[in-house]
């Protein structure tokens, strides 16, 4: 009878959901060449190779992926007999990762995910943030179902994705109360103290084009790659900040700030990158599907 070395399959397992093997090494806490041994072994053992390179990419061959699966349940029941055990009993939910570019505001990221919560009680969603180079990178080696961006995938990707677009949204501009400013909209916006992303996203080339079309010359005295980064610094800086117009409201009740003006000229757009053309798991549906954000 064969024997299955469950280590070497959790090695492989962690190296596809964490999208290398340098970083699997990291995750557990181990030596990148002894992970690509184990990894090997495993190989070995099933008589098929699991995984193929393209580019500087490792990417799951259509028997890695099958294994990969295996693995998700295994591992995923092994997590399930834990909370048994421990008295939190769970029935089988049907899992979705989300790669949630940095860029992305964290409320809109919740407002998007609303229908899952609501209509897919069968559903237990994994959120993981980080730059959407290294998202897609991930999507590619199935450790995510979709990713979450405010601009499409580009067209040099090296794995072939497909963008659904979500929706979007203009932009206020909000300050707190002691730096409402007399004076018209966007005028009133000239000196000020602002907080800002960096001149990495798309949303704030956006910002720029709009500063200087309109004339406004605004005082950056803080930039932030990571959305939430932003406005938890908006909740006891005294300066200003942009923020997606459709969560204005929950911009004001996390912040104190109030709002002092909008445009439709910087509009930020969000999309689901997956690597299906036509989508199949069911909660990425519910999502593209679910009509949370409509344009305003």
């Amino acid at each position: 009878m064969d024997w299955l070395n469950y280590h070497h399959l959790l090695y492989f397992w962690t190296v596809v959901r964490e999208g290398g093997v340098s970083r699997a090494a990291e995750k557990l806490r181990l030596s990148q060449p002894t992970v690509s041994a184990q990894v090997r072994r495993l190989e070995e053992t099933l008589g098929h190779r699991l995984f193929e390179r393209r580019g500087r990419t490792l990417v799951p061959t259509a028997i890695g992926r099958v294994v990969y699966q295996y693995a998700e349940d295994i591992f995923g029941l092994g997590g399930e007999m834990l909370e048994a055990l421990r008295g939190r009993p769970s029935g089988r939910a049907l899992q979705l990762t989300v790669g949630v570019a940095n860029a992305v505001p964290k409320l809109i990221v919740s407002r998007l995910l609303q229908p899952v919560l609501r209509e897919r009680r069968d559903v237990k969603i994994v959120c993981v943030e980080g730059n959407p180079e290294d998202l897609l990178t991930r999507l590619a080696t199935h450790a995510l179902d979709v990713v979450i961006s405010d601009t499409p995938a580009p067209p040099h990707v090296r794995v072939r994705v497909f963008n659904h677009a979500l929706g979007e949204s203009g932009t206020s501009f909000f300050a707190p109360a002691g730096l409402v400013r007399r004076g018209r909209f966007p005028k009133s916006l000239n000196g000020a103290p602002l907080l800002l992303p960096t001149p990495t996203t798309a949303y704030r080339r956006a910002l720029d084009e709009w500063f200087d079309t309109t004339g406004v010359r605004p005082r950056v005295v803080a930039e932030f790659d990571d959305s939430a980064l932003l406005l938890a610094f908006a909740g006891s800086a005294q300066a200003m900040f942009p923020a997606p117009t459709a969560i204005e409201r929950e911009v004001s009740r996390h912040t104190g700030a109030r709002v002092i003006g909008r445009t439709e000229a910087v509009r930020e757009r969000y999309v689901a990158v997956s690597v299906d053309r036509k989508l199949k798991h069911p909660a990425v549906v519910a999502i593209t599907q679910g009509r949370a954000l409509r344009s305003r």
